[in-house]
């Protein structure tokens, strides 16, 4: 291959003319640094080096630097120069390329994870999840980059730019950690390679809301409206702002029967809504006062029916396959979310969820002294960690013990036998 010596400038590059043998132009002032002129015009900036970690005689290596066209000759005089100071600080430019070249990239590890892994091991709504984390805060920044060669500090970066949702900061550090175990296992990545580790998690406000006796009240007045006479158009006391009102009397939404059902099942059950919205009247079994689920978030799961869900279900009439049928028998209703809305806003029930049902009736369960693990059985926890957060409304065996302690020191500041002991 034929070997020139020239200053390269936009002048020198320009003139540069193809032959019918590939040949080279050597810069001048920066040494390794040249422009290959292929015979086909091609002009590609290059760098030539020697490792300085292998010593004087090692093997030289090339680093494509760029087309000429798609960058100027200033430009790649620019990343030679940053390339021959990597080198300097003893790194291997070509090596680090061929090897990011050949690694998974964060992309392609995240559509493995998702398809090899999630959507065979997990919830098709924890799956949902996984996936609306990765590919809208992962992939969209670091999609492109070798997936061995993401650092802490970036992630750590990524968590950071999202602390106004801590929340969902701090599922998408736990996912990330998910993925690279899984990355470990198969051996995409080394053991112990993991850069979501050691990431401070932001502090997360307690999501968990208990309704109280009088909000437990106004929450069956509403349910009772519902089903009878309505939940008023306007529970807020507004004015409605539409020119052409109907009588008053007809500014009411009755509820669907399995609708009001619903609601009350949540409450009585203490289950999550997808297994009441979800359940089949051959789940239940009556007679014993047991629903046998198939499957649920923790697999499947035998509930305990008390009295009042008994009962529910016994005066429910069957229509179809489900409970609570949607809008043809043979389909589950999907949601609750409108319905909830105007119970919400009737009953005065500002910033409670749903979900919030269930917290009512586990935490009236743990404020009853029944016991974590009675409790959790209940709401079908398969850890005991998830039902603890329930630990401080057992207030009964605190309450015994201060009674006795103050008790005590009653006695002993009255001077009455005892006091001593």
């Amino acid at each position: 291959m034929t070997q020139f010596a020239a200053k390269l400038t936009k002048r020198s590059v320009d003139a540069a003319t193809p032959t019918t043998s590939r040949y080279v132009i050597w810069d001048a002032e920066l040494k390794g640094f040249a422009l290959r002129v292929a015979a086909s015009g091609t002009k590609t900036y290059i760098l030539r080096y020697r490792p300085r970690a292998f010593g004087p005689g090692a093997p030289k290596r090339f680093v494509v630097l760029g087309r000429h066209g798609a960058i100027t000759p200033d430009e790649a005089r620019i990343r030679a120069k940053a390339l021959l100071g990597a080198v300097a600080a003893g790194e291997d430019p070509a090596a680090d390329h061929a090897l990011a070249k050949n690694s998974t990239t964060v992309a392609a590890l995240v559509e493995l994870f998702l398809n090899e892994h999630v959507k065979a091991k997990r919830k098709r709504r924890t799956a949902d999840g996984y996936a609306a984390v990765l590919n809208s805060y992962l992939v969209p920044k670091l999609g492109r980059r070798a997936a061995d060669r993401i650092t802490t500090a970036e992630l750590a970066q990524l968590h950071l730019s999202l602390r106004d949702r801590p929340y969902q900061a701090n599922r998408f550090i736990a996912t990330v950690a998910s993925m690279y175990g899984f990355a470990a296992k198969r051996g995409i990545v080394p053991k112990g390679a993991n850069p979501a580790h050691g990431i401070e998690r932001f502090r997360e406000s307690p999501r968990a809301r208990y309704l109280t006796s009088d909000e437990l009240r106004r929450f069956g007045e509403a349910l009772h409206l519902a089903e009878t006479t309505g939940i008023p158009w306007n529970s807020n006391g507004q004015a409605p702002r539409s020119k052409h009102l109907v009588r008053e009397e007809n500014q009411r939404t009755i509820f669907p029967p399995e609708v009001v059902l619903a609601f009350r099942l949540l409450l009585f059950t203490g289950a999550r809504l997808g297994e009441i919205l979800k359940l089949e009247w051959g789940h239940i079994d009556l007679e014993r006062g047991l629903i046998f689920l198939p499957d649920s978030k923790t697999g499947a799961k035998t509930m305990v029916l008390s009295g009042p869900a008994l009962n529910l279900l016994r005066e429910q009439s069957r229509t179809g396959l489900y409970v609570i049928p949607g809008a043809s028998t043979d389909r589950p209703r999907t949601d609750l979310k409108k319905s909830w809305k105007a119970i919400q806003r009737h009953a005065g029930l500002e910033g409670a969820r749903i979900h919030d049902l269930r917290h009512t009736f586990a935490s009236i369960g743990a404020g009853a002294s029944l016991g974590l693990p009675i409790v959790g059985k209940l709401l079908g926890h398969s850890q005991p960690a998830t039902t603890a957060r329930y630990a401080h409304l057992d207030a009964d065996p605190l309450r015994r013990a201060s009674d006795l302690i103050g008790a005590h020191l009653s006695e002993a500041l009255a001077g009455k036998p005892g006091g001593d002991r």
